[in-house]
């Protein structure tokens, strides 16, 4: 049957659509848009008063599956990503088995097809079990369907290497996603550097360790002209370099998390676990310069880092919790809640960042709503303000610091290749 969503204020940046239309559906793929269609034979969907959006798309998350599935797998994790209005993801490949040859790329993409919600890509490793000692087969990973590599949760130390992988990567043009992180300045540290940290007797990271990090990885795709993705940004000077190298013609992008523009390390008083995070949260500073950074454009998308946990590896001591966010279903309503609703960005913006720009750098043929693409679709409602419960989460990962807080935006329907994979009314 025909699906007709009727009446909705569809935001579409990639052909530049904000107006009240219907979209009609069949076959799994968007076959009409426009005022006034013909609803015969169809089901119909009233979205009036709500924003019709092309599904958003995480470049970022974890799905815990293979190997850690007590946290999450891929059925919950997508779940959770369909209910935050996610309707294609990129898992990392910090598994178990590692994401670092064809037979786990295989497994996930088997699962996902059987299981998952919504569309799912690997990202392989850049190293063999993301161990910084030797390349993985890239060619390999490439031709499984991963489509990027990364040891994301672990920086590659060696600058030769690193090279080398920027080398080795483009010629199957695969990106980059880097995370930066100076493990020799982080010294085994716990929370930002600073205030906090000293009050709380803490092990401090310095920012520095993000940022020179940064500066390398920046260097090194200038010098190999090889493609970057610096991921989960949050540092004032972090921003200021990617600025500087995209003036330069650096083939740099950059994403940052919800968390980095919503809270500062202040999250962290009472040793609240909840809140840590690698990168750690840093100060306000930080936190407008990020702002500034989406703003301007230098940091290209807003990615979740999703990153369940099972609440057992949070309720420690500070210094042996483990790091991370339950991210899909807030992220939206944080986007909205701390960027859309102060004017730092109008929800075109957001949409940009949130579905056609994560598209775009990954390769997907995602992020529109162009006639013919797939009806990947998201229905939000940007005035709705509801109470985050961590209880409510579709997740396995109940680990989120914005349980309790009052947030604007909601996801009412999630549609992937035609079907209604979440439904709020229905919840």
């Amino acid at each position: 049957m025909k699906l007709l969503i009727r009446g909705g204020i569809v935001v579409d940046p990639d052909q530049g659509i904000n107006d009240v239309m219907d979209i009609l559906v069949d076959e799994g793929k968007i076959i009409s848009i426009g005022k006034n269609l013909d609803h015969t034979g169809c089901k119909v969907i009233n979205a009036s008063g709500m924003h019709v959006l092309p599904g958003l798309v995480d470049a970022h998350c974890h799905l815990r599956d293979p190997g850690y599935e007590y946290k999450e797998d891929i059925e919950s994790g997508t779940k959770s990503a369909a209910a935050g209005g996610f309707t294609s993801i990129a898992c990392m490949p910090n598994t178990n088995p590692v994401t670092d040859n064809e037979s786990v790329i295989r497994y996930i993409q088997s699962k996902a097809k059987t299981r998952g919600l919504v569309n799912v890509y690997p990202v392989g490793s850049i190293t063999k079990g993301m161990k910084g000692e030797e390349l993985s087969e890239m060619g390999e990973l490439k031709l499984a369907g991963a489509v990027a590599v990364s040891d994301d949760g672990k920086p590659v130390v060696s600058s030769s290497l690193m090279k080398k992988a920027l080398q080795y990567a483009s010629m199957f043009g695969l990106l980059v996603i880097s995370h930066c992180e100076d493990l020799d300045l982080a010294e085994e540290g716990v929370i930002n550097e600073g205030y906090n940290s000293t009050v709380m007797g803490l092990k401090g990271i310095p920012s520095a360790a993000e940022e020179i990090a940064v500066a390398r990885d920046i260097i090194l795709a200038e010098y190999t002209e090889a493609r970057i993705h610096i991921a989960h940004v949050s540092t004032e000077l972090s921003v200021e370099l990617i600025r500087h190298a995209k003036n330069r013609g650096v083939k740099v992008t950059a994403e940052t998390c919800p968390h980095y523009f919503s809270l500062t390390d202040d999250a962290c008083r009472d040793y609240n676990t909840l809140a840590k995070v690698n990168p750690p949260l840093r100060t306000q500073k930080d936190v407008e310069a990020v702002i500034r950074g989406l703003k301007d454009g230098t940091i290209d998308i807003i990615a979740t880092d999703h990153a369940p946990h099972h609440m057992d590896e949070k309720n420690v001591e500070f210094n042996f919790a483990a790091n991370g966010i339950s991210g899909f279903e807030t992220a939206f309503s944080l986007a909205v809640t701390y960027l859309v609703k102060p004017g730092h960005l109008s929800i075109d913006e957001v949409v940009n960042k949130m579905s056609l720009m994560p598209s775009k750098i990954l390769g997907l043929n995602k992020g529109t709503l162009k006639t013919g693409s797939p009806a990947d679709i998201t229905i939000v409602d940007l005035n709705r303000e509801f109470t985050v419960d961590v209880s409510r989460f579709k997740s396995r990962g109940k680990n989120s610091p914005f349980n309790g807080f009052r947030l604007t935006g909601t996801v009412a329907c999630t549609i992937v290749g035609g079907k209604i994979q979440y439904d709020a009314g229905n919840e």
